[in-house]
């Protein structure tokens, strides 16, 4: 009982701030931002997770949610140390040196103090506050409550779906609450990147770590764009922004592990090393995908319009029908944009952004982790921008997916493909005769099957469906003129003035159905776009 007062006041309160902000005269992207704000830390949280996912929001809507504040009221020292004892079932003086009773940083999950282990290295500890999985759990449960409130319209034109976004916005969540799961995470990053000796992660207590508690080292350092501090120390802003770039891209084209929210609060220079901080948000791809991702490089690169449409449609998943002229026309768009344009004044960040645009333009819905890695792209563009404006992310990227895709086809192994390939075409064509007899064979004997699908632009298809409707409408309609005009002939009964009355009724029927007809062909030709010719659009596929 108590449960259910609790949820319809935090209702009545969700909808005086909705109702504070007018959400119903329409939703912007500050708007949304500082009802989110305002809504409490859950919103806060979601909203951070929304800004990752450009497949989900428009442009403008994500760069207005990755302003939300990070830092909310903390908790009092008291109840960190009420967490503490539950998930250690003893004083945190008996596991901890010292703990600095002022937060380092307070979130909407979590809060981080500095604190000395019993043999004097320093860590932070990031204490999850309490209650937060069930808070969240029923703000969850009343957002989809309030959910058809927002309405926020894609370019495509289609209406954002909130339930299903709130949904994949809980599942997101529920594991960056449990701290065991940001652990492996860190375990997994610092064993890929081992033989790599510019980048560092921090190390993990594992002893001390439990899903409420997560013990780390501490890292302190200089914040990757802070370049005075970095030329003060002795470090060259621009090589450390090479080396930031090529591991990033590693992580994701070689690991398939990336960190998803790269911004230069979450990245470190200490002791000559990069160290990545706050492994919370993670994206990853199948080998698959990351197949998929550098062919997408490579044919941007070739400027292949058809390798780069074949890829498209093999990474997203159609919500209907595809429009193959339209999203070939699109693509071709596209690279005519940047035909002109040398690989190294490419900005990748917003290649990626017009890539997912044209995605969604033709219904086509990217997989999470593609979304997320095109989030992370921009993000870490925009740190190249700051720390070192002349390093090109495009250039590293081509480089590196081409000593990869060199690595992966050795002269050994590219021979050894060669001669499989030359030996099956070899025997495809001395089986093409037998092939082309047996279906002339078929033919002959009426068993041979075309099978023909029209696909792309469906208003001409439409068109043309009308237009042979009308055909037949006329086909039938003299048929019953000129049978009608044969019953006249006759005597039959029963008559109507002397003449057939079937034949009468045929005429009148007739009659009727040319002047339908005749209205309609007008009416139609008055429609704008209906008399234009059906244009066919001519392709040279590339090899």
């Amino acid at each position: 009982m108590a449960k259910s007062a609790s949820e319809k006041g935090r209702f009545r309160d969700i909808l005086k701030v909705l109702a504070r902000h007018e959400i119903t005269r329409g939703l912007s992207p500050e708007k949304l931002r500082r009802v989110l704000e305002d809504l409490g830390p859950t919103f806060v949280k979601f909203g951070q997770l929304l800004s990752m996912r450009p497949d989900i929001l428009p442009d403008e809507y994500c760069e207005a949610l990755t302003q939300l504040r990070t830092d909310v009221m903390p908790m009092d020292f008291e109840t960190v140390r009420g967490v503490l004892e539950a998930e250690y079932g003893k004083a945190p003086e008996q596991v901890f040196a010292s703990i600095d009773s002022e937060p380092a940083g307070s979130a909407s999950i979590a809060q981080a103090h500095r604190a000395v282990l019993k043999d004097g290295r320093p860590v932070i500890l990031k204490v999850q506050r309490p209650g937060i999985y069930e808070k969240m759990a029923q703000d969850m449960r009343l957002l989809h409550r309030a959910s058809s409130i927002f309405r926020i319209v894609r370019r495509s034109g289609q209406v954002i779906d909130f339930d299903n976004v709130i949904d994949e916005m809980w599942s997101a969540a529920q594991q960056e609450m449990d701290f065991l799961i940001e652990a492996g995470h860190i375990r997994e990053f610092t064993e890929n990147n081992a033989g790599i000796p510019y980048i560092a992660f921090p190390k993990v207590e594992t002893a001390l770590t439990t899903p409420r508690v997560l013990v780390m080292e501490y890292v302190d350092g200089i914040q990757i764009d802070d370049t005075e501090a970095l030329k003060k120390a002795g470090y060259n802003p621009a090589d450390l922004c090479d080396k930031l770039a090529a591991n990033y891209l590693k992580q994701v084209v070689d690991d398939g592990f990336f960190h998803a929210d790269p911004h230069p609060g979450n990245i470190r220079v200490r002791d000559g090393k990069i160290v990545w901080i706050a492994l919370g948000m993670t994206g990853r791809l199948s080998a698959r995908h990351r197949h998929l991702f550098k062919s997408a490089v490579i044919a941007a690169a070739e400027n292949d319009y058809y390798a780069l449409k074949s890829v498209l449609l093999s990474l997203a998943t159609a919500t209907g029908p595809v429009d193959h002229i339209k999203l070939y026309a699109d693509i071709e768009e596209m690279m005519t944009r940047y035909a002109a344009e040398e690989l190294g004044n490419i900005d990748i960040g917003v290649f990626v952004m017009v890539f997912l645009h044209v995605a969604e333009e033709n219904g086509l819905v990217m997989p999470t982790g593609v979304s997320m890695l095109a989030r992370g792209i921009l993000t870490i563009e925009g740190v190249r921008s700051r720390v070192s404006p002349k390093t090109n992310l495009m250039n590293i990227l081509a480089v590196h997916v081409s000593d990869t895709v060199l690595h992966e086809k050795s002269v050994k192994e590219g021979l050894l493909r060669g001669g499989r390939a030359l030996y099956a075409f070899g025997k495809r064509t001395l089986d093409l005769p037998g092939q082309a007899s047996d279906l002339l064979r078929m033919a002959a004997k009426g068993q041979a099957r075309i099978g023909v699908e029209l696909v792309g632009s469906e208003a001409p298809l439409a068109r043309f469906d009308r237009i042979m409707n009308r055909l037949i409408v006329g086909i039938v309609n003299a048929a019953a003129v000129i049978g009608s005009s044969i019953l006249c002939t006759t005597d039959m009964d029963p008559k109507l003035l002397g003449i057939p009355l079937l034949g009468v009724l045929g005429f009148t029927a007739s009659f009727i159905t040319t002047v339908w007809l005749i209205v309609r062909i007008l009416r139609a030709n008055r429609k704008p776009g209906l008399a234009r010719p059906l244009r066919i659009k001519r392709f040279k596929l590339k090899q």
